[in-house]
């Protein structure tokens, strides 16, 4: 080997087994904040798709037809823009609280939190507290460990599968589901994505849990980047609290207000110590503080050794938010996005149309002289009620004498509820006011209007009048 050549020597070292994480359940303020999130959200996303309106789901994204029923209102590919609009507000509200509160989305509202936290009652019902848990896990595998363990993971699974099914019953009509399950014909595609939520739900709230927050979630990795030294996050007192032990073994002008007794480290749902500073495994869901405040409760000592502080001070917040740049621009931006969606949905039109020419007969004269165009009206309704139109026909250009007149069968054609019709349409021009525009292609708009106050859709096209 040369001389020049350098060795790095490798120490090899044990790596620790990953250990699983029991929580330990607690109460508090931010507790029962975080269970009233879990039942909100869930009653939304499980009771929605069963709501009914006029004979229909209230809430039914029906893709295979292209339209979204929301209520009373009714949405079609056209209108996905505000789709986009929504996106938009919520992406800056997520960052706008992170500026504010830090990771309260994560601790209080995210998808894997709230269902972490429904697979974790199911483990607590079903195999006790963390004490239990923990001798469980060590326990050798009998009668008694595999009921209560087989029984933690059917459960699971029904409410994994229960889930995939309310996720698919806001894409197909639910009642339809659950009628066709015992028989099985929900069909390929139902089934399929029934199951694959059902499984990723199953995985990620059963199985891997905190790993999903510390390991696969990019939002904890790029955090610090929102934040600022007003940011509101989950804060030990070091100066309050150190040197910590407890209090019966250590003189009083030599401890601090910890005792240490980890009832932080072993509430916490990712099982970081919230001493150790501010980290990326953080959720800001505030059970930490809960079991703080009940120790320092005991102990008749002030609550707040571990509280929501900013970053520069635990004592007091400097900046209001509205002072604050970050949170005006994205209040801003906000606002912003909500004005102009409430105003194109304000001035959304109730009808849809395009006209298109027939090609293969540009212009005819019928047997009076007359001069005929063929088109063919697309309409399409963005109501949820039916309606009969009415189509008019007219010269773009007042100063042009070209009184013309559509003619098309029904007379009053009827547009279904949230439907589509497509009518051949006949334009006609008189064979005098003809003579006058030989060889011209007369630019003309079509004018639908519906019943009951529609508002009138315009869509424009040609008439050649041939020489």
């Amino acid at each position: 080997m040369p001389a020049s050549t350098r060795v790095i020597p490798i120490t090899p070292v044990a790596v620790e087994p990953a250990r699983r994480i029991h929580a330990r359940r607690t109460q508090g303020v931010f507790t029962r904040w975080r269970l009233a999130l879990v039942l909100v959200t869930q009653l939304v996303f499980y009771g929605m798709p069963w709501l009914s309106m006029d004979g229909r789901q209230a809430v039914w994204f029906d893709l295979a037809h292209q339209r979204f029923y929301l209520f009373g209102a009714l949405l079609l590919p056209q209108d996905l823009i505000y789709l986009t609009g929504l996106l938009i507000v919520c992406a800056m509200l997520l960052f706008l609280v992170t500026v504010v509160a830090g990771r309260v989305w994560c601790g209080f509202a995210c998808p894997q939190t709230v269902y972490t936290e429904m697979f974790m009652a199911i483990e607590r019902w079903l195999e006790g507290d963390r004490s239990r848990r923990t001798r469980l896990d060590q326990a050798a595998w009998g009668p008694a460990k595999l009921l209560r363990r087989g029984g933690k993971h059917l459960a699971w699974a029904l409410l994994a599968l229960w889930t995939g099914l309310s996720f698919v019953g806001w894409f197909t009509p639910i009642r339809e589901l659950v009628h066709d399950l015992p028989t099985l014909g929900t069909g390929f595609w139902n089934t399929f994505w029934m199951l694959f939520y059902a499984g990723i739900t199953y995985l990620h709230a059963g199985l891997l849990r905190e790993r999903i927050c510390q390991h696969a979630c990019p939002y904890g990795r790029f955090q610090s980047a929102m934040l600022d030294r007003s940011t509101l996050v989950v804060s030990y007192d070091q100066a309050r609290g150190e040197p910590r032990g407890r209090h019966s073994q250590t003189p009083a002008e030599a401890r601090g207000d910890c005792v240490d007794c980890t009832l932080c480290v072993q509430v916490c749902p990712t099982g970081i110590d919230i001493r150790q500073g501010l980290q990326s495994a953080c959720i800001s869901c505030g059970v930490c503080i809960d079991a703080c405040n009940q120790v320092m409760d005991k102990l008749q000592a002030p609550r707040g050794l571990i509280r929501f502080s900013p970053l520069d001070n635990q004592a007091q917040w400097h900046t209001p938010p509205w002072r604050r740049p970050r949170v005006a621009i994205y209040g801003g931006i906000i606002l912003a996005v909500l004005v102009a969606m409430a105003a194109g949905l304000s001035q959304r039109p109730q009808l849809r149309l395009d006209v298109q020419r027939d090609r293969g007969v540009m212009a005819r004269m019928a047997a009076n002289g007359d001069i005929e165009n063929l088109y063919r009206l697309q309409v399409r309704s963005a109501t949820l009620q039916p309606q009969r139109l009415r189509i008019e026909v007219n010269a773009r250009d007042p100063a042009i004498a070209a009184p013309l007149t559509a003619a098309h069968e029904p007379q009053a054609p009827l547009l279904p509820s949230a439907g589509a019709l497509s009518l051949p349409v006949t334009v006609r021009l008189p064979a005098q006011a003809a003579q006058a525009l030989r060889g011209q292609t007369v630019p003309v708009r079509f004018t639908v209007t519906g019943e009951g106050g529609t508002r009138e859709v315009l869509a424009d096209s040609t008439f050649s009048v041939p020489r």
